[in-house]
């Protein structure tokens, strides 16, 4: 399972947009279609559960695991 840290640097090496810096990194981009997908990033350490990172994956980045490897 990736990490926070490389959850951060798939989005900023796939021109996300950081749009909100708190206590979490907040992203987001635009497809071809207008659509909008975010998605949020904790600032810890840590590894991405595997439940959750199967939900990001599919709901928030909308990207196969394939192509995240690839990216980051």
């Amino acid at each position: 399972m990736p990490s926070w840290k490389e959850l951060k640097r798939f989005c900023e090496r796939d021109g996300w947009e950081l749009y909100k810096d708190t206590d979490h990194y907040y992203y987001r981009k635009a497809d071809e279609n207008g659509n909008i997908r975010r998605t949020k990033v904790s600032r810890g350490s840590g590894q991405i559960r595997p439940h959750m990172w199967k939900e990001i994956l599919k709901k928030q980045l909308q990207v196969t695991e394939e192509y995240f490897n690839k990216v980051i």
